[in-house]
């Protein structure tokens, strides 16, 4: 099979999650394709691994692509908030990429780019919740327009949200190709001639709302450090503000929460990592990634004073590919 999604940051990924001894037990809890998992499995033979997604026909594709490493790997399929949920500490590895695979945009049929004229869907899990084009056809204008700049930073949310709501008084908005140019039509003209496409913002912004990304995230990274075993990392790629805000405060408010009696939690990226030069140019998703990594001490507090400058990763990506 051939790969369609390249994943971002996978040496970053790989160094900073490296299992720590024999026969670990991984989770990847957003596998899509399985890039990250095949490089953790194929270079790392006694690793276990469990790949969690809740798009039945994205894991079959991993499924395929995973098939060499034979009874390494386990899957569950469902949203990863509802397999970590009331697991006690038994992973020692924990990866969650909150990035939509380009499988989606290219060759889902879901609506999730503004490129194509698909029927306006936008579900990972399309076996439940409304579709993109029953959010815009039922949310009031001033919620519309709310929810497009809250979750897409879109500044020309409220001319945007007054045309969608116009354009429904005549027909169902089902297309995604319709929708992109009801967008365009919309905001100014010098908006239409920028680096983006002007509908790039709205579709992430119906994307995040259709399938609860931000409303999911706080439950799905407080069960997923709960499921981790003394020793055990978390790894996180965000892609956006949002998420990333609220990683950086889940992390923050658990280490700082943390019985230290048992060990603890500890920040191993002060600042998130991100691409360097090389993988921003030749993997464009790659250029807005953050990762960011927690562990579960195995050590005391007044001993983690002493050893946590030796464990830090305090690497950038522009110091490991050789200061590109």
């Amino acid at each position: 099979m051939e790969a369609i999604h390249t994943p971002v940051l996978l040496e970053e990924t790989v160094r900073a999650l490296a299992p720590r001894g024999e026969g670990e037990l991984m989770v990847d809890a957003t596998l899509g394709e399985g890039g990250h998992a095949y490089a953790f499995l194929s270079r790392f033979p006694t690793l276990r691994l469990i790949g969690v997604d809740a798009d039945a026909a994205i894991q079959e594709r991993a499924r395929e692509r995973l098939a060499e490493f034979g009874g390494r790997v386990t899957y569950y399929s469902g949203w990863s908030e509802n397999f970590f949920a009331g697991k006690a500490a038994n992973y020692d590895t924990v990866l969650i990429d909150l990035g939509v695979s380009l499988y989606h945009y290219e060759a889902s049929g879901r609506g999730f780019s503004f490129l194509k004229d698909e029927f306006l869907d936008m579900r990972i899990d399309t076996s439940q919740g409304k579709t993109a084009a029953e959010l815009v056809a039922s949310a009031p204008q001033r919620d519309l327009a709310d929810l497009i700049y809250r979750y897409g930073g879109e500044r020309f949310s409220r001319p945007i949200a007054a045309a969608i709501c116009g354009e429904r008084k005549k027909a169902p908005l089902r297309s995604s190709a319709v929708l992109a140019d009801l967008i365009r039509g919309a905001v100014p003209s010098r908006y239409r001639r920028g680096p983006l496409h002007p509908a790039t913002r709205t579709f992430q912004a119906l994307r995040i709302v259709v399938n609860r990304e931000l409303e999911l995230l706080p439950p799905l990274l407080e069960s997923a450090l709960a499921s981790l075993k003394a020793g055990g990392r978390m790894g996180v790629i965000s892609f956006h503000s949002g998420e990333d805000r609220e990683v950086k405060h889940c992390f923050k408010a658990a280490v700082r929460n943390a019985d230290t009696e048992n060990g603890g939690l500890r920040l191993l990226t002060k600042k998130p990592v991100t691409a360097g030069a090389e993988e921003r140019r030749g993997n464009p998703p790659s250029r807005s990634a953050k990762l960011r990594v927690i562990e579960r001490m195995t050590c005391s507090a007044k001993a983690e004073m002493t050893c946590s400058a030796e464990a830090e990763i305090t690497y950038s990506a522009k110091a490991e590919m050789g200061g590109a």
